[in-house]
């Protein structure tokens, strides 16, 4: 058993992670700026709290994000906490495909990438595709439009569990600096995810497929976003739609 403190343990990915790890048998404490049951008090922003937090931490599983640009100096912040405390293995969840994408919050996650490796912590790097429920969330975010925008390329999505499972593997195991990336077990066009949601949600809508300028969007189309080797998740989005729909 091992001790082991999760940012983000209270979001998408940190729930069923936290569930995981704690099944597995480890002394889970999660990190939010709020106290409460089972939680512990720190700040990633001003760095408030993180001492101790992470006293005692054999592992730390970093999951927080600000979906901003944030995410950087946040991991600058946690580093130097975790470099006073004796150095407990970091865990660090990314995303695939970051370097090829030129966006402010994909440039913060290579930031805080190169921070991890090259601090004296040390590391495991793990990067995944899109979960399921982004993808559910784009298409939703357009309710109010009288078509369905599908962007001209393919994603990978994968469970937020399945992703879960494998943190809790390498927050088991020893530091492996950056471990293969993982995504979900279907490569599919963004116009077929849109359809298959479409059906599952009950909209009337026609898919349009979309393209836009720029290198973001020819990175995208380019299959920047996809995992190489062997799918990893076993959840597909028609899985994740179909409990979705019915919670």
């Amino acid at each position: 058993m091992r001790t082991i403190l999760v940012t983000g343990g209270t979001g998408t990915l940190g729930r069923p992670t936290v569930e995981r790890l704690r099944s597995a048998g480890h002394d889970v404490r999660v990190l939010s700026r709020r106290g409460g049951p089972g939680l512990v008090t720190g700040d990633l922003g001003t760095g408030v709290g993180l001492a101790p937090a992470v006293d005692g931490a054999d592992v730390v599983v970093h999951l927080a994000t600000s979906r901003r640009s944030a995410d950087a100096e946040q991991t600058k912040t946690l580093l130097r906490a975790l470099e006073s405390a004796g150095t407990p293995h970091l865990v660090l969840i990314s995303i695939v495909g970051i370097e090829q994408v030129p966006m402010a919050y994909y440039r913060a996650k290579v930031e805080a990438e190169r921070l991890v490796q090259a601090s004296a912590v040390p590391s495991t790097i793990l990067r995944a595709t899109q979960f399921h429920n982004l993808v559910d969330e784009v298409f939703t975010a357009q309710r109010f439009l009288p078509v369905l925008l599908a962007p001209a390329g393919k994603l990978q999505p994968i469970a937020v569990e399945d992703v879960a499972e494998r943190l809790t593997e390498l927050a088991s195991g020893d530091p492996a600096d950056r471990v293969a990336d993982i995504g979900g077990p279907e490569q599919r066009s963004a116009v077929e995810l849109a359809h298959a949601w479409k059906e599952a949600r009950g909209s009337r809508r026609p898919v349009v497929p979309l393209r836009l300028p720029g290198k973001a969007f020819r990175a995208y189309s380019a299959g920047a976003l996809l995992a190489d080797g062997a799918p990893y998740g076993r959840t597909t989005f028609a899985d994740y739609l179909r409990l979705a729909v019915r919670s």
